[in-house]
């Protein structure tokens, strides 16, 4: 029931505004509704009409011209009742066309508009083909609900009502005879939906960590081909999909079972009704015509009042899919944001240090990953952070741009706490070159303009000139009009590195963290990010992840962390004195130099 609720108030948060085209909707339903039930009484009066004419012909001493004027004038009022159903149904169907592709559009928007200011955290803990299922999976149920589905609610629950009302106008007895099944048909319906239900959610579950693990073995095929474990990764496969296909198949059997159930009922009650109806005419002394008539008409209304019940069933699957990735969606929607502070501190230039006091952190309450971390920057300084893998060097980084926040103490900008800062504000100050380069689909001169569209040709060309990649550019037939992407690139490993820094350069950040640039590339490649690494960071207050000390000997400080804890500071030849960590450290790497 919370599912349903849910789901509910997801649909009337995007449908509220389209409330006019709506309430049109619905009144071309009720129309089209009026109309269709409104039909059978006139082609019941046709019958008896017709049935009067033949009784009447057959006897040459009664006149019979009125007769056919009754059913001429029945016949022509049940094609335009018939005629309004057609068009009412059309109309609504048209406008509710409109309004599901208008509101899903909306729907998507908000979604990867939401994602837009989710936390870090949340992207490093979903996978990404979960992520992307959202987009494709669960919006598109939710269309093809909307489209299909939701508005056929309305408009049979409004036929099944309006038969129920026009049966009893006709004949209480014979309304009580066509509704006798019902309480049968709503068990079954019950017991089945309940199944169908259970399965539909697991299925689009199972659907979830089958993209998520298509997607990661898709992004990590390279390693896959090259180690031969193309095999190991069908077989790994292999459960994911047989789960998807056992969910499937379990709730398409139990939403597919209720439609010729449905259906068989409603034979069966056709037949009491035809059986009932007929003995009802022979003996309770009625009017023959009168009565041929109106079993016609509980004929027409027999098959009207289980349409709804077939209906709504038929679609159970889709408004369950609907109804699931509603609820996915509401908990992505129901996600904590990045906190900014609605009147936070603008951030200037930066005049005198950046401090790490006494900070403690943990990606999870039950293991903290940084101990009593306190770290001084200076203005204009280059500190590298060096250690063993796992020892918190990125953690670090992800503090200091906020994509997580301090468990306790404090990290400041000339005094002030970041998380008093408005968050844009500091990260125009911080600039960022990743270990693992990102390219969009797009020109090269967008993808260095990326984090400052409004800059110039000229500072474009002068940044892709500091990092040494402007050579390689203008190399290209198109230059920096070059399309490339992530996965069809034109670029490196390096040369994406390159670009990352030429992208960090023209944004001209006061604070620079260089994470690792120089890993996974050939000594002739280190040498020219080195060089784009000096360029970037001259003038600039930087701090630097590198596992190959090689490239931070000429640091003003370097920090030792191992364990999530500061053991060793100092330059390089302060360290090498201590004969500690480092110093070990330095001389072991040095030997595979």
């Amino acid at each position: 029931m919370r599912e349903f609720t849910q789901a509910v108030a997801y649909f009337y948060n995007y449908l509220k505004r389209y409330w006019r085209g709506l309430l049109f909707a619905i009144i071309a339903v009720l129309v089209g509704t009026y109309a269709q039930i409104k039909a059978p009484v006139y082609l019941g009066q046709a019958i008896t009409a017709l049935a009067t004419y033949l009784g009447e012909y057959l006897n040459p001493m009664t006149h019979h011209q009125a007769s056919m004027n009754s059913f001429y004038n029945a016949l022509w009022a049940m094609v335009f009742f018939y005629g309004l159903t057609e068009i009412g149904l059309v109309a609504s169907g048209l406008i509710t066309s409109r309004i599901s592709a208008k509101s899903t559009g909306e729907m998507r928007v908000s979604l990867f508009s939401k994602l837009q200011k989710m936390t870090i955290r949340y992207f490093d803990t979903h996978q990404d083909g979960k992520i992307l299922s959202l987009f494709t999976s669960d919006l598109d149920n939710i269309f093809n609900a909307m489209n299909q589905a939701i508005f056929q609610v309305v408009s049979q629950g409004l036929l099944f009502l309006g038969v129920i009302w026009m049966m009893f106008e006709q004949s209480a007895t014979m309304a009580w005879v066509t509704m006798a099944l019902t309480p049968v048909a709503i068990l079954v319906a019950l017991v089945i939906i309940r199944r169908a239900r259970y399965h539909i959610t697991h299925q689009q579950q199972a659907i979830s960590r089958m993209n998520g693990y298509i997607n990661e073995q898709v992004n990590g095929e390279k390693i896959i081909i090259t180690e031969g474990l193309q095999q190991e990764s069908i077989r790994n496969f292999d459960p994911f999909n047989e789960k998807v296909k056992e969910e499937t198949y379990k709730g398409q059997v139990y939403s597919g079972m209720l439609m010729p159930l449905m259906q068989g009922l409603s034979l069966l009650n056709l037949a009491i009704v035809i059986f009932f109806g007929s003995w009802l005419v022979l003996h309770s002394g009625m009017n023959k015509a009168a009565g041929l008539g109106l079993v016609v008409v509980f004929v027409n209304y027999s098959q009207q009042y289980y349409q709804p019940i077939s209906q709504l069933t038929s679609i159970y699957n889709m408004l369950q899919l609907a109804i699931t990735g509603a609820g996915r969606l509401t908990k992505v929607k129901a996600e904590p944001e990045e906190v900014d502070q609605a009147r936070g501190t603008v951030l200037p230039s930066l005049k005198n240090s950046v401090q790490l006091d006494q900070v403690r952190f943990g990606y999870n309450a039950q293991q903290e990953i940084l101990h009593d971390v306190s770290i001084d920057v200076q203005k204009g300084q280059m500190v590298a952070l060096v250690g063993p893998t796992g020892s918190g060097k990125t953690t670090v980084m992800n503090l200091l741009n906020r994509f997580y926040d301090v468990n306790s103490g404090q990290i400041t900008f000339d005094g002030t706490d970041i998380r008093e800062v408005d968050l844009k504000s500091l990260r125009d100050q911080v600039g960022i070159v990743l270990q693992e380069s990102v390219i969009f689909s797009r020109s090269i001169a967008e993808n260095i303009k990326f984090g400052k569209p409004s800059a110039t040709d000229e500072e474009m060309i002068a940044a892709a000139k500091q990092a040494n990649i402007h050579e390689f550019i203008m190399s290209l037939p198109e230059g920096y009009q070059t399309r490339v992407s992530d996965e069809n690139s034109v670029f490196s490993t390096g040369q994406k590195q390159l670009l990352s820094i030429a992208r960090t350069i023209l944004t001209n950040p006061d604070f620079l963290i260089l994470d690792e640039a120089t890993s996974n590339v050939d000594t002739v490649t280190e040498t020219k990010i080195q060089e784009a690494m000096n360029n970037v960071i001259a003038g600039r207050t930087s701090f630097v992840i590198a596992h190959r000390l090689k490239t931070i000997l000429g640091a003003d400080k370097i920090v030792v962390l191992k364990d999530g804890r500061v053991i060793e500071q100092g330059t390089h030849d302060q360290l090498l004195a201590e004969h500690g960590f480092y110093a070990d450290l330095y001389h072991n790497q040095m030997v595979f130099e």
